[in-house]
């Protein structure tokens, strides 16, 4: 299996219909700020809507970026050869049992062996999704990777603010902020005098002071207007009914889903999957059955139905 860090053809050829799927899961996405351009960089984001977290930090760089996840959804061979092929590192957490958080050593030397080829790794601090404003206390194992790659290289920690319009509702606003990063070798320089548990403690405490800067405490729906609804109405009852089986798909998987965060994950996914085959089927149909100008306008305006259909929705 190739390194997590290394070149992958497969990969670099299905990235940009990931990316292209990701954007299209909201009406206004935007990023600023950007990553250190030398040394190990290790990417600290709030964690509020699941999979789309990762997806959305993916977007501002065309180049590779490795993800820390927790480490049950690795337990399936098939899972976890999905997932290494993602870039996707296993993290164990404490409530897992102390015996499965030593498995992490394997995983820390892997990020090792990322950040020292300067492939960036992202880490949520947090270590669980909450779909709020609020910031949950972040957890030890960032700090463990910092101090450990610090110890061997110049290391910086990103705090990285992402903030949504709606959590729970397709097609709404997005926002991606970089911010100052944290030196982490001047850090510890600063705090030599400290214990080893006090420099943990310290440097959590300066994270989340500094991520929470970044997670505002309101952001714009990115809903579309009721006359602007309205105005798309025509266009939504064909919307509708072109992306039919793609949005039924998605709206049957999100009623069972439990965690509604995952909802929007699970449209994401939806799009991603049945996009191309369910275009691949118009397609058949509408050059089989319609002229070949009334076939190619229809499968034109299916393209984006999909996120006009959520666009569109009255709630």
């Amino acid at each position: 299996m190739p390194k997590i860090w290394e070149h992958n053809r497969l990969y670099s050829l299905l990235r940009p219909y990931v990316d292209l799927c990701t954007r299209e899961s909201y009406g206004v996405f935007k990023t600023q700020g950007e990553l250190p351009d030398s040394g190990a960089v290790i990417i600290a984001p709030n964690h509020t809507n699941t999979l789309l977290d990762a997806l959305v930090v993916l977007q501002t760089r065309r180049e590779p970026t490795a993800f820390g996840a927790r480490a049950d959804i690795f337990r399936k061979p098939a899972a976890e050869k999905a997932l290494r092929f993602l870039r996707i590192l296993p993290l164990t957490r404490e409530r897992d049992g102390l015996r499965t958080v030593t498995d992490n050593y394997k995983t820390f030397d892997e990020i090792d062996e990322v950040l020292a080829h300067e492939v960036p790794f992202c880490l949520f601090p947090e270590g669980r999704h909450t779909p709020g404003r609020e910031l949950q206390p972040i957890q030890k194992g960032i700090a463990r990777i910092a101090f450990r790659s610090a110890a061997q290289r110049q290391t910086y920690v990103v705090p990285t603010g992402i903030n949504y319009g709606d959590f729970f509702h397709y097609r709404r606003f997005a926002h991606l902020q970089y911010g100052e990063p944290m030196d982490v070798n001047a850090f510890l320089a600063a705090h030599s005098d400290l214990s080893e548990a006090e420099q943990y403690r310290a440097f959590r405490e300066e994270l989340h002071q500094r991520l929470s800067a970044l997670v505002w405490p309101s952001a714009p729906s990115g809903k579309l207007a009721l006359w602007q609804r309205l105005l798309l109405l025509p266009f939504w009852i064909l919307a509708a009914i072109l992306s039919f089986p793609m949005w039924l798909t998605a709206e049957i998987l999100c009623l069972k889903i439990k965690d509604k965060a995952f909802c929007n994950s699970a449209r994401f996914l939806v799009r991603l999957l049945l996009w191309p085959v369910t275009g691949i089927i118009w397609a058949v149909l509408f050059f089989c059955l319609l002229p070949g100008w009334l076939a190619l306008l229809l499968l034109l305006f299916f393209i984006p139905s999909y996120s006009l259909f959520y666009d569109a929705l009255p709630f």
